[in-house]
């Protein structure tokens, strides 16, 4: 992932402004472009660091947050046939996804902060973030995702190509 001008390019006044901007809950704003470009470079930047974290260290042994048993205990419980590995935009995206989706999220309310905050997400988990291979989804959609990824030793792949010399 090249990462550009960035946040980098908004300066220290600019990225203080970002961050308090950021803090505000949802309802305080329009459909305002400037924030919505703020919105997408925080979240490029989630997965530039997140991918980055993968390649770097072997993600069967990372911890994403404090509660990862839960969220993947539960996330199984929900979601046993769902292929992690080339997930369908659809079983996130359609009416009846939404609303299978809803009650797992909701769990997560109070427990793991942000959990409904908008992230970038991999379909194919073998593959770096693209235009194509990315899709929107929740944190915790993220979180629940990733953590079956890791614990399921399909993000390891990714970890082994990077650390293979070239």
């Amino acid at each position: 992932m090249a990462s550009g001008n960035g946040i980098a390019s908004l300066g220290v006044e600019g990225a203080t402004a970002a961050a308090q901007a950021l803090s505000l809950p949802a309802e305080a704003y329009g459909n305002d472009p400037q924030l919505e470009v703020m919105w997408a470079m925080k979240a490029y930047n989630h997965a530039e660091i997140y991918f980055n974290l993968i390649s770097s260290v072997d993600p069967s042994n990372l911890k994403l947050t404090k509660v990862d048993d839960r969220i993947y205990t539960s996330f199984r419980e929900s979601f046993s046939d769902l292929n992690i590995k080339n997930l369908d935009p659809d079983m996130l995206k359609t009416a009846d996804a939404k609303e299978k989706w809803r009650p797992f999220c909701n769990q997560f309310d109070g427990v793991v902060e942000d959990f409904n905050y908008g992230t970038l997400l991999r379909l194919d988990c073998e593959k770096d973030y693209t235009e194509e291979n990315t899709i929107f989804a929740t944190r915790i959609q993220f979180f629940a995702i990733e953590i079956a990824r890791n614990r399921e030793g399909f993000n390891t792949p990714v970890f082994q190509a990077k650390k293979q010399p070239s």
